[in-house]
């Protein structure tokens, strides 16, 4: 609850330092309200959000749900704002980021925790597949990694990289940067193919939630990291933001990767742990999530 309070404080401090930034500086306001009326828009913004961050950083929880409220409406309203007049797309992404600090810190302070569990209800809840065929969890893992692929490196980037340039945010990136791009792809998409074909074979299982695998996997890549799905999925975001020349994209990889790790993964290491005891803690002792550890690996 403290830290959320923080976020808070922190919040509402730097919205009053940003509305003393629109009326001293005529580019300030340009990049973030474009052709908004300040005064109009400040009439609002300080009381609904400024003053009401204050206010939860002070201990008025139930103000909480007032910074939320106008938060994500402002965020969206920025949003098409942003997209239909090509302006005020700066402050669109302030607010984007202030959507996501305060919808987390909302959490600290009403719960006093982020429930994290709620990534991995319903369809996305964990299952050990049912599954004794080898060809079916093969077929299974390469179709959950098609789907994968196409929606989350194709579908997603595209409507950011068509945003970013309908903003006015795009930037062209130098052509070696966008090489090496393509060969981080190429790797990590390596990297996935891999991990992919050991969780069927050898986990006779998918590696996605819904068809877990049956057997704790410590071969082939994962003898090296213990989620080299994960490492290969962000590689291969950062990797086509570069090939696309989308500093946007590149982000949108990088958060991905956060959200992973703080909200999916000690999930879906605690069912690990509960599936496979013993095994799964020793092989976590002695091997590193993201970064190798070359010391008392075992042979794949």
């Amino acid at each position: 609850m403290k830290l959320g309070r923080a976020y808070f404080g922190l919040q509402g401090a730097a919205g009053f330092l940003w509305w003393i930034a629109v009326f001293l500086s005529p580019p300030v306001r340009q990049a973030t309200l474009g052709s908004l009326p300040p005064v109009t828009v400040a009439a609002f913004d300080v009381p609904l959000f400024v003053v009401a961050s204050l206010l939860v950083a002070a201990g008025v929880r139930p103000v909480t749900w007032v910074v939320l409220g106008w938060t994500l409406l402002t965020t969206v309203g920025l949003f098409v704002y942003a997209t239909v007049t090509r302006e005020a797309a700066w402050g669109l992404l302030l607010m984007v980021a202030a959507s996501g600090g305060t919808v987390l810190s909302t959490a600290l302070v009403i719960l006093g925790r982020v429930p994290t569990e709620w990534l991995i209800m319903g369809p996305f809840a964990f299952r050990t597949t049912r599954d004794t065929n080898r060809s079916s969890h093969l077929a299974r893992t390469f179709r959950q990694l098609t789907g994968f692929w196409i929606f989350f490196l194709v579908v997603c980037p595209t409507a950011i990289v068509l945003l970013e340039r309908r903003w006015r945010l795009d930037v062209e990136f130098p052509l070696t940067l966008r090489l090496l791009g393509l060969i981080a792809l190429l790797l990590a998409s390596g990297l996935g193919l891999w991990s992919a074909f050991s969780m069927a074979t050898v986990g006779e299982g998918s590696p996605l939630p819904t068809a877990m695998a049956k057997r704790l996997v410590i071969v082939g890549p994962y003898n090296y990291v213990r989620n080299p799905m994960a490492v290969a999925g962000i590689g291969q975001g950062v990797a086509v933001g570069l090939i696309a020349s989308s500093w946007l994209v590149v982000i949108y990889g990088l958060v991905g990767s956060l959200i992973w790790n703080w909200g999916v993964r000690p999930h879906e290491e605690a069912d690990l742990s509960q599936r496979f005891g013993k095994e799964f803690e020793e092989y976590r002792e002695r091997i590193g999530c993201w970064l190798p550890r070359f010391r008392g690996t075992t042979a794949s």
